[in-house]
């Protein structure tokens, strides 16, 4: 009898592990400490919710005290109150015990505190060049060579920035788009818009990262500026 060993052969089954998916009434709660005085449009933009659930989840907070509406001119949003800070960061514990994923988040912040570093000095050259009259004096970006070093500084970071994210949104789909974000925000630079470095308002280079860095201090429940 003759003997087929790829017929006989155990047909290995490799199962993928999903990214642990946040409730909409956490990230409604979680976007406006994140993305800071924002819209319900623009959460639901961020997280690819609904605006109309992610509005009714936002008063549904409010009413709780946990967010605050307020208006200036013509911009209106939503903001966090302390005490939805303090219950945002309670709900994200869990789910980093739920999911997980607490020693991959920890790992991905401690490798995130060098490359903060780096990122605020090439942000600070951006923003200031030395003379021999002046320490601080502002860049008026009349030196090509000055603004390069920069975006090359910035550039590197991206490579970084992919990496942090694939290790993030592999346990946490919330953490997905950051590297694209900051990806968009260069190739914007590069093609002549260099407000796209560090402008507020839009999704910049310096204000993607910061919102990488507040996503990582909430989900640890770290305070800003104890990081090093």
């Amino acid at each position: 009898m003759r003997f087929w060993p790829c017929a006989l052969r155990e047909t290995a089954v490799v199962t993928a592990t999903l990214p642990y998916v946040s409730s909409a009434e956490d990230l409604a709660l979680h976007g406006p400490r994140v993305l800071g005085f924002a819209s319900a449009s623009r959460i639901a933009a961020r997280y690819g919710l609904d605006t109309g659930l992610v509005r009714e989840l936002l008063l549904d907070h409010q009413a709780r005290g946990l967010v605050h509406h307020a208006s200036f001119g013509d911009s209106s949003g939503w903001s966090v109150t302390e005490t939805g800070r303090l219950e945002g960061e309670a709900r994200l514990a869990r789910e980093l015990d739920a999911a997980g994923a607490r020693d991959v988040v920890a790992g991905a912040h401690r490798d995130f505190v060098p490359l903060n570093h780096r990122f605020a000095r090439a942000c600070t050259r951006w923003q200031v060049r030395p003379t021999r009259l002046d320490p601080m004096a502002s860049n008026d970006h009349t030196d090509w060579g000055w603004d390069e070093g920069v975006l090359r500084s910035l550039t590197a970071l991206a490579t970084e920035v992919g990496s942090l994210g694939e290790r993030l949104s592999a346990v946490l789909q919330r953490f997905d788009g950051y590297a694209d974000r900051y990806a968009a925000a260069l190739a914007r630079v590069d093609a002549g818009d260099r407000r796209w470095v560090d402008a507020p308002g839009i999704d910049s280079c310096h204000t993607v990262w910061i919102q990488l860095h507040e996503d990582l201090l909430a989900t640890l429940g770290i305070a800003r500026g104890t990081d090093g």
